[in-house]
């Protein structure tokens, strides 16, 4: 039934991953208004290409079917954390592993970077996103009312998750 399973595994080798640069940003631009019910400003395009390989397209069969866009944040400290700002696939594509294998992406590299902490917002009424992230360990942590001005419910989840760092003694 899920990403994965099934034919899933077929599927997932037809998927490649490729970087957000300024000649394909627009990739991005496309992807997010055929999958969000928001506009997303220069600002987020400019954190997408800032976080290098932390955002990346999704492509199946050399098709541009879905992104994972992230920014890195400094945290009290000087901790890195990573935002994951998008993640999203076309319709037609989901349950084939392409988010699975964005996220994968980003929890790997984040893994290795020592990135110990990654967080999202999810709509509070998104069950399938929630279950989603649920299955790679994510946690609700926090609400926040009226987090979403244009769009109802207004509300979010604040998903996040802890990477185990091999240094780190338990």
């Amino acid at each position: 039934m899920g990403a994965g399973e099934g034919g899933g595994e077929m599927a997932a080798a037809a998927v490649s991953l490729d970087g957000v640069r300024d000649k394909n940003v627009m990739q991005l631009k496309k992807l997010n208004t055929a999958l969000f019910p928001v506009r997303y400003n220069d600002k987020y395009y400019a954190d997408a290409l800032a976080s290098g390989d932390f955002t990346r397209l999704a492509y199946f069969s050399d098709i541009c079917v879905g992104s994972i866009a992230c920014r890195l944040e400094k945290k009290e400290g000087g901790a890195i954390c990573v935002y994951i700002m998008t993640l999203g696939v076309l319709a037609p594509y989901r349950g084939l592993g392409v988010g699975t294998k964005l996220l994968n992406h980003v929890l790997d590299l984040s893994h290795k970077q020592n990135i110990w902490e990654i967080y999202l917002h999810v709509q509070t009424n998104n069950d399938d996103a929630i279950a989603f992230y649920k299955r790679f360990g994510f946690e609700i942590t926090d609400t926040i009312r009226n987090y979403y001005m244009n769009i109802s419910p207004p509300d979010c989840y604040v998903l996040s998750k802890v990477i185990p760092q091999p240094h780190s003694k338990k």
